[in-house]
């Protein structure tokens, strides 16, 4: 039999089922492997005792894509995948992208904007009385009112907009389960206000304890500062131990509640989801497609944690996963990594160990696990908490192990190093380690910016503790005598980033003495602290008014300030110079990022039709060579 779950009708009745409990539809195509949500959240419910059969990229323009498998008895699962939507279809400058990676041969265009939304609209209007449970990244973020930035307004909850019945947000293991134990048991789906990690719909209050009212729809849709005030306390309110429920009022529509987050899984919880039968591949239906891109990047990776402490403000998993470390066993682990060496495509290297951070295998402090994360207190911003456990001898003994094991070659960190963590252990041992066994040539870094300022509003430590990172990472390689390099990841127009700060950062790229490939535009993101910034121009955690750089020129000036070398970046880089005040760096010393014009404007035009490849503005003894060869072909 198939091993994977039913994606046709055949296959539903080769396993002997004339109906399925829940018919799950995504907006990715079908990976049978733990990085993928759907994956894990079908496998678990199927080790229930559930039936369940997956829709992957139903056609929207057509109601009977998803009426593969008819009316299921309990629900439809509905996710728009592994990213938003819209962050998967568009660049942060609103372009359409051409490619998709978790599609099949990468091909765009195989689920709509907002699938979330026109998928559950779409099975509405089929199946008008079937619960709908909402799930996954992108209806988690916007669960409740939030910053759109494609429509550059507030839109309100996911949950009126697809006419859902619950979402369950979050990483939703503990959710998901309770729900089908409530649908099986007969309890109407309305009635299900009761699920820690839910939000769901009702027209009073009386079915939430204690809740606490946010400004109205009608308020954050008017006001940025009642924007910011919401946002203030549902960032409060992300900690399972000691968030309130929350509600929305949306006027006769009554109101959207948020309940408080599900509790963290256990570790053996976490090893028994990452022990489910997983295909570990996609769907044979998209071999001839050349299979999903997506997959290559995490199919020889391992998962280690979930969660993180880190803080950044541009991140997301504060309200996603959550802040609470929950980590596999060692044994799981290592279970995991044997069978990727039975696999015949793994040629001994295993691609990452980690997860939003590679280097955190314990919760921040002991007291988390009962009385939770501090509502007002950062574990590592702006300097790590006196209370912090900061101790990588786990980690180090995990990737020790995995090292020895037969068929294993080499072992990379690719999720990244939160290095103010690493600086913070006074052990070497990991870094040393870190340089030794576990970098090819490259270890890539996230300090983001360079001037504190930035660094702030980012929710990253200061600077200096980037350098002296960096001079520890190369006092380690000169101790095992290897020329190994630190590759930073920058971010251009963040909430607070002027032109000033821009071009400070523009010359230390200048000192590093290369161009960075890999720089980032500032994305707006559902959700995250600097999205609320960069909306509202308001700090929501201290009120404080933050410059932001919306002005898409502003934005590409920053940008190009990052990479100055390349010569189609050179009016762009003028300006920001100017803008800035820094004509000072235009000129032939050493320091500076731009050498003047040579003849003012007639070689500034001569040197543009050149770049631009224009013929007619070449010079004379250039056109006149082009016609001669031309006429001797003539000829």
């Amino acid at each position: 039999m198939n091993q994977f779950l039913p994606v046709t009708k055949n296959e539903m009745r080769d396993r002997g089922w004339d109906e399925v409990d829940f018919v799950y539809i995504t907006g990715d195509a079908y990976v049978d492997h733990p990085s993928f949500g759907a994956a894990i959240i079908s496998r678990l419910l199927e080790s229930r005792g559930y039936r369940v059969a997956m829709i992957p990229q139903p056609d929207w323009r057509r109601k009977e894509s998803i009426q593969v498998f008819g009316k299921p008895r309990l629900g439809f699962l509905v996710t728009a995948g592994n990213m938003d939507s819209m962050v998967n279809h568009y660049t942060v400058s609103k372009k359409r992208r051409h490619k998709d990676a978790y599609s099949p041969g990468g091909k765009a265009g195989l689920r709509p904007d907002m699938a979330t939304v026109v998928y559950s609209n779409l099975i509405r209007q089929t199946y008008k009385d079937v619960p709908v449970i909402l799930g996954g990244i992108e209806a988690s973020l916007r669960r409740l009112g939030h910053y759109d930035y494609w429509e550059d307004r507030i839109r309100r909850s996911v949950l009126l907009d697809s006419g859902a019945d619950l979402i369950s947000y979050g990483m939703g293991e503990h959710s998901i389960l309770e729900i089908a134990e409530a649908l099986d048991s007969g309890i109407p789906v309305e009635e299900i206000t009761f699920v820690a990690g839910t939000v769901y719909k009702s027209r009073t209050l009386s079915s939430a304890y204690q809740p606490v009212l946010l400004p109205s729809f009608e308020e954050i849709s008017a006001k940025k500062a009642a924007y910011a005030e919401s946002f203030a306390v549902q960032y409060r309110n992300t900690d399972p131990f000691t968030a309130r429920p929350l509600a929305e009022d949306y006027g006769t529509r009554g109101y959207v509640i948020q309940n408080p987050p599900a509790k963290p899984l256990t570790r053996q919880e976490m090893d028994d989801v990452y022990r489910l039968p997983y295909q570990r591949t996609c769907h044979p239906m998209y071999e001839k497609e050349g299979g999903i891109p997506a997959l290559e990047e995490v199919r020889f990776s391992l998962t280690s944690n979930r969660g993180c402490f880190g803080g950044c403000s541009f991140c997301a998993l504060t309200f996603h996963q959550g802040r609470i470390l929950q980590t596999r066993s060692h044994e799981s682990i290592l279970e995991e990594a044997k069978k990727m060496t039975e696999d015949p495509q793994f040629k001994g290297y295993i691609h990452d160990v980690g997860g939003p951070t590679a280097d955190f295998r314990q919760p921040s402090c002991e007291k988390q696990l009962t009385k939770g994360v501090c509502a007002d207190k950062q574990c590592l911003f702006p300097k790590p908490c006196r209370n912090l456990t900061v101790d990588h001898s786990d980690y180090v003994a995990l990737l020790r192990k995995l090292r020895s094991l037969p068929g294993i070659k080499k072992v990379f960190i690719r999720s990244g190093v939160r290095f103010d963590y690493v600086m913070a252990d006074k052990s070497p041992v990991f870094l040393r380690e870190l340089v030794e066994h576990h970098i090819s040539g490259q270890l890539r870094v996230a300090p983001e910016h360079v001037s504190d300022q930035v660094l702030r509003y980012m929710g990253k430590p200061a600077h200096q503790v980037y350098q002296d990172f960096l001079a520890a990472f190369q006092r380690e390689n000169e101790k095992t005598g290897k020329k190994q390099y630190a590759v930073p990841y920058f971010m251009s127009s963040h909430p607070g980033c002027t032109m000033k700060e821009a071009v400070k950062l523009a010359e230390y790229v200048r000192d590093l003495g290369f161009t960075p490939e890999q720089v980032q535009d500032f994305y707006p993101t559902p959700s995250t602290l600097s999205t609320c910034m960069y909306y509202t121009g308001i700090h929501p955690l201290t009120g404080e008014k933050v410059y932001i750089p919306r002005d898409p020129r502003e934005k590409e000036i920053q940008r190009a300030l990052m990479q100055y070398k390349n010569p189609s970046s050179r009016r762009l880089v003028l300006e920001g110079l100017k803008r800035a005040g820094r004509m000072d760096l235009v000129g032939f010393g050493p320091g500076c990022l731009l050498r003047p014009e040579k003849d003012g404007k007639r070689s500034e035009k001569g040197k543009r039709g050149r770049e631009n490849g224009d013929f007619l503005t070449r010079p004379k003894t250039r056109r006149k060579t082009i016609r001669n060869i031309h006429q001797k072909k003539q000829k």
